[in-house]
């Protein structure tokens, strides 16, 4: 995921340098008043978005995978502790009825 972010902040970084040369070379208007600076952010950005999504695709597919990936194993785990509880639950029920106590009862014991 670092490595997509990296690739993703490296493709603006370039598209910002190019629109700041196409501004101040004159070949693109100029924002107005103060905001030049903004309207360079924002022209890189909306060049940089498409140009993003269709290099980085493979990029982003894989860090896609691993995220996935992690999903899955949080979610494997979490059932495993709830059947290691549920069993202990049961194994303790089962213990409190051979001996005659609620379950309250054999947990105050």
């Amino acid at each position: 995921m670092l490595r997509y972010t990296l690739m993703r902040l490296g493709i603006f970084v370039g598209c910002l340098v190019v629109v700041w040369a196409l501004v101040y070379s004159g070949l693109v208007p100029r924002g107005l008043g103060d905001s030049n600076g903004l309207w360079i952010v924002l022209l890189a950005l909306l060049i940089s978005a498409p140009i993003s999504f269709v290099v980085l695709r493979g990029e982003r597919d894989r860090a896609s995978e691993r995220i996935v990936r992690r999903v899955e194993r949080a979610k494997a785990n979490l059932e495993a502790n709830r059947t290691q509880e549920d069993a202990a639950d049961d194994t303790a029920r089962a213990q409190g009825q051979t001996t005659g106590q609620t379950p309250g009862q054999a947990q105050a014991s």
